[in-house]
């Protein structure tokens, strides 16, 4: 069976991620918008989504606030939130409101698409270990070893969705040294784009 989906978040690589993976995916058939405002004509439009993944930081939101709003609207249509910055009692809240779930950005590509099956078949969805407090930011992964510290943090950013310019005001850096740190990063996992980077991270599980 095929579920549909709705994705807005004003990434345009992160959606481009989500895009390309979803495309080889058997069963998915997505649509994406790059703010609120079009979500929800979207979500009041004739196509009817199995799940609607909202962004909690994208433009027009207003987080939570945004999300009640979708809720309203939101008919047959499942809601449920996205995040990489979202604390655990946002996450909590969102469930409280009535989300279909909550899913951090961290996610490998694989589980984040198992997470919104989940959700389209009517369950409910959040990561316990995310609920339970564990740090989501360590890396048990070997592919990660032979990465900088540096260069992890330039990822993480990247696979979340940040330009250059939002990486090197983050990591207080300039914008050329970010993308030093790019060029090393591609030539040690072989890729050769910021799509293509962000794709491997989720699908080797690094965050």
């Amino acid at each position: 069976m095929t579920i549909k989906v709705l994705v807005a978040d004003d990434h345009e690589l992160l959606r481009d991620t989500l895009e390309l993976y979803f495309q080889q995916s058997d069963g998915v058939d997505a649509d994406f918008v790059g703010d609120y405002p079009s979500a929800l004509e979207k979500m009041q439009g004739e196509t009817e989504y199995d799940l609607v993944l909202l962004d909690y930081s994208m433009r027009g939101m207003n987080g939570l606030e945004g999300l009640k709003a979708a809720l309203d609207v939101a008919g047959s249509n499942r809601v449920a939130l996205m995040s990489g910055i979202a604390p655990r009692d946002v996450a909590a809240e969102a469930l409280n409101l009535g989300a279909a779930g909550f899913v951090p950005k961290t996610l490998s590509a694989k589980s984040l698409l198992s997470a919104v099956r989940f959700m389209a078949e009517g369950e409910r969805y959040a990561p316990i270990d995310f609920l339970m407090g564990e740090d989501q930011t360590s890396l048990a992964n070997p592919l990660a070893e032979k990465l900088l510290s540096r260069e992890v943090q330039v990822l993480r950013r990247l696979r979340a969705g940040m330009s250059n310019k939002e990486i090197a005001r983050e990591l207080g850096v300039t914008e050329p040294t970010v993308k030093l740190y790019l060029k090393s990063l591609f030539r040690k996992i072989n890729v050769n784009n910021r799509t293509q980077a962000a794709l491997f991270a989720q699908e080797n599980g690094l965050f």
